[in-house]
């Protein structure tokens, strides 16, 4: 049996169960008033049995024989009718009346006349009460105890409308509900890495108004944190470029050509570590780089040409075929440590670009895959190698491994441009490294 797929969705899971809540009551409350409705009318039915069926019954006996048959259609009501004939033995005889309409004819008519009553079964039910009126002649009732009053036929169509307004009402009132928690999701993930998130509107229920505030609040707090964190390491690399030039010069002096390598070697190092520090700082707190209307292709073609200029096999596999809003800096800077990745561990790169045929509600947005023939990376290690600092390389060298910030780097910047940055596994070994960005 196929399962039932409860809603992912808040506004679904309330509506749907305020709904199905409403529409039980509903259809309860229908019932008994059907119900109620039906008993009432079979009471009254008895009541007017005993009274209307003993008069008629009076009347016909006190009529003289011969204009009996006259007075027939006139005492007929909906229910019953009066024949003058006798009863058919064939048919079944009930000796304990289970029927409360049928013990109505007992209790009224039964005080005078000895009653014998048939039950006529077929499509629909009656009953045949038969009895001899004090001068002999047979006399038959055929009653057709009525199961249920009929509805009006704006009944249904009245139910049917309180529904339709409970159902407003329900949907309204969760659509209310769940709208501050809409807006605050939709603030959080505006919250990038700028920490220039939307400023929620503080109005509302006061339940709203003090989590739109508390919100507001915490984004004003985390933007003055990532500001003295930009502001302390912005001042320890304008700090340590003077130390650092210093030593520079002193190592240029030195008569020992080998240490001098090696000491030179360590301060280019420390001199990258800063600037990459700072450069991922940066993109931490966002690009002040504002989209521009550029070709992709144009951009893509001159980076792949650059690389082959200086000798490095990097390809460049399909177009994007029209211009897209984008920073074009940040772009060079993603794919050009895309690139130094690929040429690094496996020794060529391919790039191929290609329309997002995943999310084709954005509107014109590519994916930019760079793969390469390296080792690759394992399985469980996709995701730690975005955060800062982390290389794979066992020696820990930095030559073979790097600061551990170029991912780190990339991610920040390719989520500054509204995309996504993912690795993959490629088959026949290998990285492939998907850059996803809207259009």
């Amino acid at each position: 049996m196929m399962r039932l797929h409860w809603p992912r969705t808040l506004f679904a899971r309330l509506g749907l169960l305020l709904c199905f809540g409403v529409a039980v009551a509903q259809g309860l409350s229908f019932w008994l008033t059907v119900r109620e409705r039906n008993e009432a009318t079979t009471n009254m039915m008895m009541g007017y049995i005993e009274r209307e069926v003993t008069t008629s019954v009076a009347l016909l006996d006190a009529l003289p024989a011969a204009e009996r048959a006259a007075w027939l259609p006139r005492l007929a009501r909906r229910s019953y009718e009066f024949r003058l004939e006798e009863c058919d033995e064939s048919l079944p005889h009930l000796e304990v009346l289970e029927a409360n309409a049928v013990r109505s004819f007992e209790e009224g008519v039964g005080k005078q006349y000895k009653l014998t009553v048939h039950q006529i079964i077929g499509e629909h039910e009656r009953y045949q009460v038969h009895l001899r009126l004090s001068d002999g002649m047979p006399l038959t009732i055929d009653f057709r105890p009525m199961r249920s009053v009929p509805m009006s036929p704006w009944f249904g169509a009245l139910m049917a409308a309180q529904l339709a307004v409970f159902a407003l009402c329900c949907w309204l009132a969760v659509r209310l509900a769940t709208r501050p928690l809409e807006q605050l999701a939709l603030a959080a993930d505006a919250l990038g890495p700028d920490m220039q998130g939307a400023h929620l509107p503080e109005s509302g229920p006061s339940e709203v108004a003090r989590a739109a505030r508390a919100f507001n609040a915490m984004q004003q707090r985390i933007a003055g944190y990532m500001g003295e964190r930009i502001q302390i390491l912005a001042s320890i690399s304008h700090d340590l470029q003077t130390p650092i030039t210093r030593m520079r010069l002193r190592v240029d002096m030195m008569d020992d050509e080998t240490q001098q390598a090696k000491l030179r070697q360590d301060l280019q190092a420390m001199e990258q570590l800063v600037k990459e520090g700072v450069a991922y700082a940066r993109t931490l707190h966002g690009t002040s780089e504002a989209p521009t209307r550029i070709d992709p292709d144009a951009l893509l073609d001159s980076m792949v040409h650059d690389y082959t200029d200086a000798g490095q096999q990097v390809t460049l596999h399909g177009t994007v075929g029209h211009p897209m809003e984008m920073r074009p800096q940040a772009l060079r800077r993603v794919l050009g440590n895309l690139i130094d990745n690929a040429l690094k561990f496996g020794g060529s790169a391919e790039v191929h670009v290609a329309p997002d045929q995943r999310a084709p509600d954005t509107g014109g947005g590519i994916v930019v895959r760079v793969l390469d023939r390296g080792p690759g990376i394992p399985e469980e290690s996709l995701q730690a190698v975005f955060e800062p600092f982390v290389r794979l390389e066992s020696s820990r060298s930095r030559e073979t491994g790097g600061t551990g910030l170029g991912l780190a780097i990339a991610r920040q910047l390719a989520t500054a441009m509204g995309g996504t940055l993912t690795l993959h596994q490629r088959e026949g070994g290998g990285l492939e490294a998907r850059l996803a960005l809207p259009g």
